[in-house]
């Protein structure tokens, strides 16, 4: 990811407009008449209840990762990160459950080609964290190590809860709002813990 500032910032802009438009056609739902500005998926309402359990998951998962690397001792290879990138993850969760757990999905196929398309989707997902690679001036490289596994594995673990989020019996409507809560806490605690272990430098 870049961390120009300049990048960052026009990509909190993108992901703020996109998160309006998808709350506008939530709004829509919630009022059941008028024409939706969007055909984003999972424009429709959810239970508290159904929020609550999607962030209680998310927060407990976040909690045996940070257990889990302290218990390997990998804690302090985590990396640094400013307040705007922080901010910058925040925005990500929504556009990133908008894609993932939004439009990449297989419905209507039957629950066997559902269960495989999460587990397709959610490998992609990790992936696309660079935890196992790195790209920069000095080209690609794989980086098999035992902290980039770990993330690795954690973040495949926090997707799969999310797409459990969307489509487990507690959301009935297959709202979008509970994973946007369980993404966006998990982001904001890794935020805090980053801070708190001194891994936050600087405003951007």
């Amino acid at each position: 990811m870049n961390e120009s500032p300049l990048v960052l910032l026009l990509m909190i802009g993108v992901g703020f407009y996109f998160t309006w438009i998808w709350f506008a056609d939530w709004q829509t739902d919630r009022a059941g008449s008028g024409k939706p500005l969007s055909t984003f998926p999972g424009t429709t309402s959810a239970s508290p209840r159904a929020i609550l359990l999607a962030i209680s998951g998310a927060l407990l998962l976040l909690t045996a990762e940070t257990w889990g690397e302290i218990a390997l001792g990998i804690s302090e290879q985590q990396s640094d990160i400013t307040l705007l990138f922080g901010l910058y993850t925040l925005v990500a969760a929504f556009v990133e459950e908008v894609i993932f757990r939004g439009y990449l999905v297989v419905e209507n196929r039957g629950r066997r080609k559902l269960l495989l398309g999460i587990i397709g989707a959610s490998l992609v997902f990790a992936l696309l964290h660079n935890h196992l690679w790195r790209w920069d001036d000095e080209g690609f490289a794989l980086t098999f190590t035992a902290k980039g596994w770990f993330s690795f594995s954690a973040i495949f673990l926090g997707s799969l809860w999310f797409y459990t989020c969307r489509f487990a019996s507690w959301n009935p409507r297959h709202s979008l709002l509970p994973c946007f809560a369980a993404h966006f806490a998990k982001n904001a605690g890794v935020l805090i813990i980053k801070a708190v272990q001194g891994h936050v430098v600087g405003l951007w």
